[in-house]
C-alpha cells in the first residue's frame, strides 16, 4: 500500500491512455510526412479538350480563321481526314 504517497490510482489509469495518445500522433506525423501535406486534396488536372485547344490556338493566333474553320469542320466530322 501507498499510504497517500505517490501518484494514485488515478494516474495509474491516464497514463497508458498519454502513452496511446503520444504514439497515435508519431504515426499521424509519420504518414502525414511521406503522403505530403496536400495529396488528399490534389485534384488531377483536367484534359483539354481538342475543341478547346483549337480555340485556344485561333485565340493567341497560332492559326487564322480559315484554319481554324476547316480543322473545327475536320472535328466534326465533316469533312475526311486528308492525310
Amino acid at each position: 500500500m501507498m499510504y497517500g504517497y505517490g501518484p494514485g490510482a488515478g494516474w495509474m489509469m491516464l497514463l497508458p491512455l498519454i502513452w496511446v495518445g503520444l504514439l497515435a500522433v508519431i504515426v499521424w506525423a509519420a504518414v502525414r510526412m511521406v503522403h505530403g501535406p496536400g495529396d488528399r486534396d490534389r485534384v488531377p488536372p483536367r484534359r483539354e479538350t481538342a475543341q478547346e485547344i483549337l480555340d485556344r490556338r485561333l485565340a493567341l493566333g497560332e492559326i487564322d480563321a480559315d484554319t481554324y474553320a476547316e480543322l473545327r469542320a475536320h472535328l466534326a466530322g465533316q469533312l475526311p481526314d486528308s492525310r
